[in-house]
């Protein structure tokens, strides 16, 4: 019998982590029965294919659960069934707690949570619990784990899992987890830097993927822009908008689409229309896979200005549609993109430098057919979900067989 695993996720599904719906279903393909949780209901503007709508009807919520009050007492009587474990496991938490009131406060609703969702996972027979991200769902995953008695694994993302490890005590989430599942070499050696050498060897890479033929297209006719992800700092975009000026005076045709929402949206409407860029730049809100890989399949080349990243799955998506890139140097970006060769990498922050980058592109079709058709083999080599899911299937196999 297969081993029953139960993926957890802050909010699930979302737009922005649809490589996670991907990842469950290729390691449902893989013959492994998986059940999703998340600590929170993903709202209705996140679900917009029908697999995120399917998803989202079937994914056990944390918080929703926890708001009736006889689900709540139930879960700790159940747990203090066993009181040693119980107390040992509010010890473990407490232990993790960040300095201040507020951060003891927090401690103890994640073990709150815990005891909700450890409940859940007794009652389905799950054998193995994962999640996705190591700040508070992963604080939540290593104490539910600890109160059913099964193996606690993780993927670890970045940028934000390493903006502050000693809160979120990354170092002893590896030290509880029978593998952690790191998205980049970029990521491994962070993790590597908050954990003692003696769990160096938990510490697997395990890319995030996509479906190559999800997204395969001809070369683009045209020069319209694509950005696709969240609207917010993290993502540079402001960069991007300033440096449309000295793109559209190099090439008057060009355009700019904007898939995404976030807090920043109207602040980058604005900035749009004070420079008068508002005939050459629009912003669509948020899209399915479907509808961004058509918009893919229309662009001429993919733009990401970011300040931080982990290994940004659009530029997978972009990639395996034929499209040379833009990106900037930081993070995991240089071990996907290959300067020169599938796109160009930029160093962050450099309107003119991230426009030149553009205009090279645009002023040589050739060469950017050519640097499509590079980026497509890089995915198809390292970054295609089915292969990825085969190696993470293999790791849950072994710790749940540990």
């Amino acid at each position: 019998m297969p081993p029953r695993i139960a993926y957890l996720v802050g909010s699930y599904p979302t737009v922005s982590h649809t490589f996670i719906l991907r990842e469950v279903a290729a390691l449902r393909a893989e013959g492994l029965d998986i059940l999703t949780c998340s600590v929170r209901r993903s709202p209705p503007d996140q679900h917009r294919g029908p697999a995120e709508r399917a998803e989202a009807q079937a994914t056990f919520n944390i918080l929703e659960a926890a708001k009736n009050p006889r689900r709540l007492i139930g879960a700790q009587v159940a747990a203090l069934k066993r009181p040693g474990l119980y107390l040992r496991t509010l010890r473990k938490a407490w232990s993790m707690r960040g300095p201040g009131l507020r951060a003891a406060l927090y401690q103890l609703f994640y073990f709150l949570e815990a005891t909700v969702l450890a409940q859940h996972l007794k009652a389905q027979g799950v054998t193995h619990l994962h999640n996705h991200f190591a700040q508070a769902s992963g604080t939540v995953a290593l104490l539910a784990a600890r109160l059913a008695g099964i193996p606690f694994s993780f993927t670890l993302h970045g940028p934000a899992d390493f903006t502050d490890p000693a809160r979120w005590r990354l170092d002893a989430k590896i030290a509880d987890a029978v593998f952690v599942a790191c998205i980049s070499h970029y990521c491994r050696s962070q993790a590597m830097l908050a954990s003692p050498v003696r769990d160096w060897p938990k510490l697997h890479i395990v890319h995030c993927g996509v479906e190559p033929a999800r997204y395969d297209a001809p070369p683009a006719e045209g020069q319209g822009l694509l950005f696709v992800g969240r609207l917010a700092a993290a993502k540079g975009v402001p960069i991007l908008i300033e440096a449309m000026a000295p793109i559209l005076a190099a090439h008057p045709q060009a355009h700019l689409t904007l898939i995404g929402d976030g807090p920043d949206r109207t602040l980058l409407e604005n900035r749009v229309r004070q420079l008068g860029l508002a005939h050459a730049v629009r912003f669509t809100g948020y899209q399915s896979q479907d509808e961004v890989a058509a918009a893919l399949a229309r662009s001429a080349v993919f733009v990401l200005p970011s300040f931080a990243e982990g290994v940004p799955v659009v530029l997978m998506e972009a990639m395996a549609a034929r499209r040379p890139v833009v990106a900037t140097r930081i993070a995991g970006i240089p071990e996907l993109v290959e300067d020169g060769t599938s796109g160009r990498i930029v160093p962050p922050g450099d309107a003119a430098a991230f426009a030149a980058a553009v205009c090279a592109i645009l002023a040589d079709s050739a060469r950017a057919a050519d640097m499509g058709a590079a980026g497509r083999q890089r995915v198809l080599a390292e970054f295609d979900i089915a292969q990825e899911a085969g190696k993470l299937a293999a790791l849950f196999r072994e710790g749940s067989s540990a």
